[in-house]
């Protein structure tokens, strides 16, 4: 049975250290009913969602207590502290985008079968958007799903689907009137990824690594019950996506020096000392500034997010810190010489996990290409933040106004 704390009696806009000092009690309780976190993650992850300490900003009941996320860090630095782990890396997709647009977007009994189970990482979520001819522009997307009593039936192929292969769940969008415009004609459905019909073939990487695919959809029948929202707000459910995607890709308030940026300046220290150059200690500085400030403004963003919806702050984060995650590696590279040039083979698993050491940063080197294409390409962000945020012209499009099915595709 769920706990489900009484928040009646607190009001956050005026008793912030009551709200406070019931968090803590939560996390004392968690912790007492569960001491040892890391020994059952799963179990631990279900205590915590139903104390409301999952999602803090989420509804009372559903993984959270209706507070403001800034209470978050609050009980995950106790919780890290006790032993217990990131969620995030059990179920990325499903923890940083599907919860939050199932939270948004889903019928009551969806958020209750779905949620919890989310959290715990029981289902692991993947996200159906982009297609072979519709990647930049998601909008014009060619997967159909046609209505069929109380079912619609699915054709089409999506790619770079991560963790597709892992997958018991998909946020998929589809076209389900191709007489309207592109952004209008579009759906979105929780799909199945067991369902007959659905096809997963995993695409080998650079790194090694596997863990995108391309999924190909056979007349998969979705139930109407699997709607998120209404037939037509596809594209509207999907910028709650893709805007959770951004902040949970870009929006990280990691300490000081940690992450890629740690790996460079531990390089710069095994350098022996003529190598060590102005000239290349001059580009480690600039890295390590652009990652910092990337930090300062990640922590200011968090804490503009009042109740947990982004804004532009994500897509400004995820730009950020994918062009500098590349310049990052660009400089370990040449700190590593001709030692990055070795790798150990193509060993690792298809979540990406990666070896330690120089062959790591090598791995890692070539994984950031991808920083600047997933969640949203920093060419695309960059038209996004022009227009929407500071107000450009707009790029001229042919196929605006017109109906999907009419414009001209290759």
């Amino acid at each position: 049975m769920a706990i489900v704390p009484d928040m009646s009696t607190i009001d956050i806009a005026s008793h912030d250290d009551a709200a406070l000092d019931e968090v803590n009690r939560l996390i004392d309780e968690l912790l007492g009913a569960c001491p040892h976190p890391a020994a059952d993650q799963t179990t631990f992850a279900g205590e915590q969602f139903d104390r409301g300490l999952a999602w803090v900003h989420f509804p009372v009941g559903l993984g959270g207590l209706d507070l403001s996320p800034k209470y978050q860090p609050v009980i995950n630095g106790r919780l890290f502290a006790a032993g217990a782990t990131n969620p995030f890396p059990r179920n990325p997709m499903g923890y940083g985008m599907c919860g939050p647009t199932i939270v948004e977007w889903g019928t009551p009994e969806q958020k209750q079968k779905y949620l919890r189970r989310i959290f715990t990482a029981e289902d692991i979520w993947c996200q159906l958007f982009s297609e072979p001819g519709a990647g930049s522009d998601v909008a014009g997307l060619a997967t159909m799903a046609v209505p069929d009593g109380d079912e619609w039936v699915l054709n089409g192929q999506k790619v770079w689907t991560s963790l597709g292969h892992r997958a018991r769940w998909g946020l998929i969008i589809c076209r389900t009137d191709p007489e309207a415009v592109k952004h209008a004609g579009i759906t979105a459905f929780v799909v199945d990824m067991h369902a007959p019909g659905v096809d997963v073939r995993p695409l080998r990487q650079m790194t090694g690594g596997a863990e995108f695919n391309e999924v190909y959809f056979t007349d998969v029948k979705v139930p109407s019950t699997e709607l998120l929202g209404r037939p037509g707000d596809g594209w509207r459910v999907s910028l709650t996506t893709l805007m959770n995607e951004r902040t949970a890709i870009g929006g990280a308030t990691p300490p000081r020096g940690s992450g890629p940026i740690a790996s460079a300046v531990e390089l710069w220290r095994e350098l022996p000392a003529g190598p060590r150059s102005a000239a290349v200690l001059d580009r480690l500085m600039q890295v390590w500034i652009e990652a910092e400030v990337i930090r300062l403004n990640n922590m200011r963003a968090s804490n503009n997010r009042k109740m947990g919806v982004p804004g532009p702050e994500g897509s400004i984060g995820k730009l950020a810190s994918a062009e500098n995650n590349k310049r990052v590696y660009e400089v370990c590279m040449d700190l590593l010489g001709a030692n990055g040039l070795l790798s150990g083979g193509y060993d690792v698993d298809d979540n990406g996990r990666q070896t330690v050491g120089h062959d790591a940063i090598t791995r890692a080197f070539l994984r950031s290409r991808a920083n600047s294409i997933e969640g949203g390409t920093s060419e695309v962000l960059r038209n996004i933040l022009g227009e929407r945020v500071l107000g450009l012209p707009g790029d001229v499009r042919v196929d605006r106004g017109v109906a999907w099915n009419t414009v001209p595709r290759g």
